[in-house]
């Protein structure tokens, strides 16, 4: 490091030595690009750690790419239930939030769990929805029990409150961020099943099971209930799935 510094301090022009401090600064900045290979930059805001398993963008973009709905799904696991809190978990801890605030929580549910959790949703359920309507929604009931399991989705709001008084100016996006940063976790959690063999879909049937689901697994008040991400064994291929052009939902400039 040393040596670099030396190097790059040499390349700098003698006008350097009399110019503002910004100027020097942003001097010494555009030298030192020029001296580093574009492959050893980095553009990160945060420190990174390198992975355990090199990886490509197209890699990503595969995975997202196949990331898809399936409906019905089996009890069949292709990881086991261990592999799935890993995979959970490890999303939990590295997923984004803003000002790290680390908003989000989850719960999973395995065989006789979450099942029971779609009889009481059933329960709930029956008791609003027409008699006449009842068979549909019946059939979905009975198709998410059928899965092996389903991940449940919390923002805490007690940090999203704490974010709020602490950084007043901003109090009203705490809220809409602690949102984005859950639904990156669902996306995240999904594709990561996804890429070992299981299926899912995801629910969203609070706030009606949200007391319930409280009660049940002893789940903190302040955790609110943003999603219920089904899953098990693909039982058959996803439908098709129909795209926009690309241009109409893209502009880029100065590239």
């Amino acid at each position: 490091m040393q040596r670099a510094t030396t190097s790059i301090a040499r390349a700098l022009p003698s006008s350097f030595r009399i110019a503002s401090k910004p100027r020097r600064a942003a001097t010494a900045l555009q030298i030192l690009r020029q001296n580093t290979p574009l492959s050893a930059r980095s553009y990160a805001t945060t420190p990174a750690t390198m992975s355990a398993t090199p990886i490509s963008a197209n890699a990503v973009l595969d995975l997202i790419k196949n990331r898809r709905t399936y409906y019905p799904l089996s009890k069949d696991l292709t990881i086991t239930p261990a592999r799935i809190e890993e995979i959970v978990k490890e999303a939990l801890q590295h997923v984004p939030s803003s000002f790290n605030s680390q908003s989000n929580r989850v719960v999973v549910l395995f065989g006789a769990e979450h099942e029971k959790l779609w009889d009481f949703t059933t329960e709930i359920l029956k008791a609003i929805v027409p008699t006449e309507a009842w068979a549909g929604t019946g059939g979905k009931m009975a198709m998410f029990k059928a899965a092996a399991g389903t991940v449940l989705f919390f923002e805490d709001q007690a940090v999203v409150e704490g974010m709020q008084a602490k950084f007043a100016l901003y109090a009203d996006r705490f809220p809409v961020w602690a949102a984005h940063s859950d639904a990156m976790l669902q996306h995240t959690v999904w594709t990561a099943l996804e890429a070992e063999g299981l299926g899912a879909n995801l629910q969203h049937y609070n706030p009606l099971v949200d007391a319930k689901i409280a009660e049940e697994w002893k789940v903190p008040s302040t955790w609110k209930l943003a999603a219920q991400l089904v899953f098990g064994g693909k039982t058959g291929e996803a439908g098709e799935k129909a795209f926009n052009p690309v241009e109409e939902k893209f502009k880029s400039f100065g590239a």
